[in-house]
């Protein structure tokens, strides 16, 4: 076992307490996602699995070597992107990650190559000799994950890799995290992006105010909501949304909560009551009151919505889920 994490607890100053019991397990050639709305603790978990920061208890192991005890071994063994932008000024980004692979031990010829490999691959070869402070967020975002990818440890953790980055090059980005966990490493992956991430993670965990809310395979987890389907609703604006989310609630056909979130209203329903939702979309349609509307299969963002609720304010522990699916 690559990574054993076990009853994790961080609490910090004034008793907020960041991590609450976490335990997860990752192998080598593995995709670790872990969800959750901002201050949920993903990040607090990073950087005690990095030896950054201290748990106050519970055990981590990083290829059998704890990172409080023995942080050298620990952190040679793990590399990560952090959420925040690296510093580039003065330094191109070619020579960045040519730099962060000496620094994790490669040689000067294979640190010059790796770097070239993953320039071509997310095609940032008319930046790549650019000065850093003239680099735009994207860029910047795709050269500090080529900085953890160059020469990369055992375990590879990426912190919201895909901010700032256009549709074209996080389709780039998904494929290396890939490539990496195909080479052996493990990989855990921390985004916001639950439709993109959900084709790459192999298995994943929701967190919410440091709890694990549920955890599996990101087909157990769409299996949380039965035999459903989806209804989408595009609204002329945000204000229609609320109001057609209300007027749902007495509708025969919802199996699950509307969720709202800017012009889009996504409803659960029984897949046998599909004809009924679509009559009744169409309706809405009619009057004006949406612009576009669709039935799909369950996603892994329904799921997350379900559990975590719009805001994250539905910390309902793992235990009460019913989710109590495989590690």
């Amino acid at each position: 076992m690559l990574l054993d994490v076990q009853n994790l607890t961080k609490v910090y100053r004034k008793g907020v307490r960041a991590n609450d019991d976490i335990s997860l397990t990752l192998d080598g050639g593995e995709v670790f996602g872990l969800f959750g709305h901002n201050g949920a603790g993903k990040t607090t978990l990073l950087n005690q699995i990095a030896g950054l920061a201290r748990p106050t208890s519970g055990s981590i192991r990083i290829d059998g070597h704890d990172p409080v005890s023995d942080p050298a071994t620990a952190r040679r063994l793990c590399s990560l992107q952090p959420q925040a932008q690296v510093p580039l000024e003065g330094i191109t980004p070619r020579q960045a990650i040519e730099i962060m692979a000496r620094i994790r031990g490669a040689r000067q010829r294979r640190a010059r190559e790796r770097a070239a490999e993953l320039i071509a691959a997310l095609e940032l070869e008319q930046w790549a000799d650019t000065a850093g402070d003239k680099l735009s967020g994207g860029v910047r975002r795709l050269t500090a994950f080529c900085m953890a990818a160059a020469e990369p440890g055992r375990l590879v953790m990426f912190d919201e890799p895909t901010n700032d980055v256009d549709p074209v090059r996080r389709r780039l980005l998904w494929g290396q995290i890939r490539t990496l966990a195909e080479s052996g490493c493990g990989v855990v992956l921390v985004t916001h992006n639950v439709v993109e991430a959900e084709r790459s993670v192999d298995r994943l965990v929701v967190l919410d105010r440091g709890r694990v809310l549920a955890r599996g395979t990101p087909a157990q987890l769409r299996g949380l909501h039965g035999d459903r389907l989806r209804l989408e609703l595009l609204t002329p604006d945000s204000t229609d949304a609320e109001r057609l989310a209300d007027d749902l609630s007495p509708t025969g056909w919802r199996a699950g909560e509307a969720v709202v979130n800017g012009r889009r209203v996504v409803v659960p329903i029984e897949a046998d009551a599909a004809a009924d939702a679509l009559t009744w979309a169409q309706r809405q349609r009619d009057a004006a009151r949406v612009d576009e509307f669709s039935v799909t299969p369950t996603s892994l963002e329904d799921v997350y919505l379900t559990l975590v609720g719009a805001n994250g304010t539905d910390p309902t522990p793992e235990e009460d889920r019913h989710a109590s699916l495989a590690a």
